[in-house]
């Protein structure tokens, strides 16, 4: 599975990099066909405490998911974005299991 993360209007450190792509593994558990996980972080508003955005954008063999959050933190917003990607994986496996 392929990860890639872009940081629009700032450099994202390699911490907060290896946070993500390890959330990103953890996706597998729902989903053993995701091809690529494309991350974008940004910072709106900033002059605002809640202003970091994250959108996950998960691919995987015959379909694609969606996430978007903005939060006090990177860190909050991914982790929002992946549960409810985990959701949302869970329930087309189930969908797919039923056919």
């Amino acid at each position: 599975m392929e990860v890639r993360i872009q940081s629009i209007h700032f450099d994202a450190s390699e911490k907060l990099e290896a946070f993500i792509q390890k959330k990103a593994e953890k996706l597998e558990k729902f989903c053993d066909n995701i091809k690529k996980v494309e991350v974008s972080l940004k910072v709106v508003k900033p002059e605002t405490a809640m202003n970091k955005e994250a959108g996950v954008h998960v691919l995987a063999l015959n379909a694609e998911f969606y996430a978007e959050k903005v939060s006090d933190t990177f860190e909050e917003s991914i982790d929002v974005c992946m549960e409810a990607l985990s959701k949302q994986l869970l329930k087309a496996k189930e969908k797919m299991q039923g056919k």
